[in-house]
Order: structure tokens, then C-alpha cells, then sequence
């Protein structure tokens, strides 16, 4: 068996929707609650970004830690570069609104595809959870399991196209990569369509556009529960329970390929401490409440929790890591690592 495993912490209205201010200034002294809370999707409606807004959209609600209903503002581009862009650039003191990020916008992050922008620009708030990159095919496909897929790509790499959320190089990419390194295929030689966000990979995939999606877990399961995708593999140590107990590893079939999606939220760097802290007040005090902790399970998604300063850090280690990683599959250049 290759060993070939990284562990990497990582990763939706349709229209691109500007963020409103807050009407409270970032040099107000005080914050009791955002007037117009607001959670950003960087990605259309359906994929990872969309769960983890409206995960953050109940679980302040249900918890009774936010009273005005929380948005969710849908801002597509650059799987996450257009909103960072957007916040640090043009919105840097809006206290009312957290943005969604995964593993996938940090190793974004680590290759430069934020533009000017690094990992030290905004202020991390919350990591509220963590679920595990997948691959699947449409129920009805030929491909019955992860054999029959290591089969079709060493036999023509370029008749299995991989639909996905995000470009070459970014995390649903970087899982099947990985897997194919791990079986003696070039990942070069693979065909890898990129969309716009995980709902519309899985999408194509329910339509037989494409041959297999790449997506985390929990993208994947409402689709494969309803019987319409059938999950070859999870990239996680070891099976996962509940819903997803059935569904093997890539591990237990002989390939030692993980893969964990951090979620959570960031806001503008430039936002009053008052309102950073009452956010994050918020938000532990939520990952606290047993309410919060169903909310998450019911989206299949694994406890990771992590606020403030403890979050910061570990993301700035987590972006080394990754532009290790990203140098050694050609995606960056080894001088910037």
C-alpha cells in the first residue's frame, strides 16, 4: 500500500449581493448585538459554504443568542476570493457580518489565488466543525466502488472526468490528486472539470455530465441519502458513524489518502473590538449548548471547536502547511513556502 496522507484541515439568491455596513462604527466603544446580521457564502447556494452560513443561521438562533434573523448573502468568485476581496478591501469595519471558510479558502490562501491578500488580513473568529473530503458518482453509474475507479484511471486517466468546487489546486482537487498519486497516476493526466461551489459539482454529477464528484461528506450525504450519489470513498482515519457508518474509507481499501474540512467564519479586519468580542462571546457560547452540538450532527458534520486567538494561530500554521504541500504538488513556487 502507498501511504500517502495528509492531513489538512481544512473545505452558496445567485446574485452577487454587496454587504450592507453596519450602522454601528468600528470605533464604537460598545456592541450589544449586530443590528443587521449577516452570514456571506462565497459560493451559489448548495455547497459547503451555504451549510456552514446556515449552520451559524440556526445555531445563533436556536441557541437564543441572536434575536434578529441572520442573511445569508450569496457572493460567488474565486471560490472565496471575490468576498475576501470584497470585505478586506471595501467593508473592513462591518461589525454585523461573518464570513464562511473552510480548509479550502486557507489552502487557497497558501497559493496566492487571493490576490494581495494572505491569512493576515482579516480577523478569524469561530471554527464551529469539521467533516471529511468524499468522492461520488451518480447511483446509477457503472463504477461500484473505489477498485472500480483505481481500474478506470490507471487503464485512460483522461475518460474519468472529476467535477468540483474550485479550480486546480484547491482542496476538492487536491483530495483526488492525492488518491491518484497514491494509485501511480499523474494527477496532469486527470480530467477536472471546475465549477463554482460543491452543489453545482454534484449537480453535474446527478445529471451524468461528469463521472465523479469531489466534495466533503456532508455536501455529499443529503444527495446520497436520497439515493442519487453513491459515496466510493470518505478520506477520513477511520468510518464515520450515524448516518455515514456504511460508507468505507479509503483507508480500509488500501489506500492511506485523509483528508478533514475545517468550517467556520472570519470577519473584516477592521472591525470595533467590541464587536469582534461579542461575536465571539456568541459563538462559544453556542459550541457550548448541547442544542448547538444536534444542529451540527444533523448536517453530518464532526465537533471542531475553536475561537479567537487559539483560531488565529492555528490557521496561520495550518497556511504553512499547506504551501508545503502545495509546493510539492507544483502549485506554488519552493522559494515561497
Amino acid at each position: 500500500m502507498n501511504k500517502l496522507s495528509y492531513l489538512a484541515l481544512g473545505l452558496s439568491a445567485l446574485t452577487l449581493t454587496a454587504c450592507n455596513k453596519s450602522d454601528t462604527a468600528a470605533s464604537d466603544a460598545s456592541y450589544d448585538a449586530p443590528s443587521r446580521p449577516e452570514c456571506i457564502a462565497p459560493a451559489k447556494p448548495g455547497g459547503g459554504f451555504d451549510l456552514t452560513c446556515k449552520l451559524a443561521q440556526a445555531g445563533l438562533r436556536d441557541t437564543g443568542l441572536l434575536e434578529d434573523p441572520m442573511r445569508v448573502t450569496y457572493m460567488p468568485g474565486g471560490v472565496g476570493a471575490v468576498a475576501y476581496n470584497k470585505i478586506v478591501a471595501n467593508d473592513r469595519a462591518n461589525n454585523d457580518a461573518i464570513i464562511a471558510f473552510s480548509t479550502g479558502s486557507i489552502l487557497n490562501l497558501s497559493q496566492g489565488k487571493f490576490g494581495k491578500f494572505t491569512e493576515k488580513d482579516v480577523k478569524w473568529l469561530a471554527a464551529v466543525g469539521t467533516d471529511y473530503g468524499a468522492i461520488a458518482v451518480n447511483a446509477d453509474s457503472p463504477i461500484k466502488d473505489l477498485a472500480g475507479l483505481v481500474a478506470e484511471l490507471k487503464s485512460n486517466p483522461k475518460a474519468i472526468s472529476f467535477a468540483a468546487g474550485g479550480s486546480v489546486g484547491g482542496q476538492d482537487w487536491m483530495q483526488t490528486a492525492i488518491l491518484a498519486k497514491a494509485v501511480g497516476v499523474n494527477p496532469s493526466d486527470m480530467t477536472y472539470v471546475a465549477m463554482e461551489g460543491g452543489g453545482e459539482a454534484i449537480t453535474a454529477v446527478m445529471g451524468n455530465h461528469v463521472t465523479v464528484v469531489s466534495a466533503g461528506i456532508a455536501e455529499i450525504m443529503p444527495q446520497a441519502t436520497a439515493g442519487k450519489l453513491r459515496v466510493l470513498a470518505v478520506f477520513a482515519d477511520e468510518r464515520l458513524g450515524g448516518t455515514m457508518a456504511d460508507i468505507p474509507t479509503a483507508v480500509e481499501q488500501g489506500y492511506d489518502v485523509t483528508w478533514p474540512v475545517m468550517r467556520g467564519y472570519y470577519m473584516g479586519p477592521d472591525v470595533s473590538p467590541a464587536a469582534y468580542d461579542w461575536w465571539k462571546a456568541s459563538f462559544d457560547n453556542m459550541l457550548a449548548d448541547p442544542k448547538f452540538a444536534e444542529l451540527r450532527e444533523q448536517q453530518e458534520l464532526l465537533p471542531f471547536s475553536m475561537t479567537g486567538d487559539e483560531l488565529e494561530a492555528y490557521v496561520y500554521k495550518r497556511t504553512d502547511e499547506l504551501r508545503e504541500l502545495s509546493a510539492e504538488y507544483g502549485l506554488v513556487d519552493a522559494a515561497a513556502k
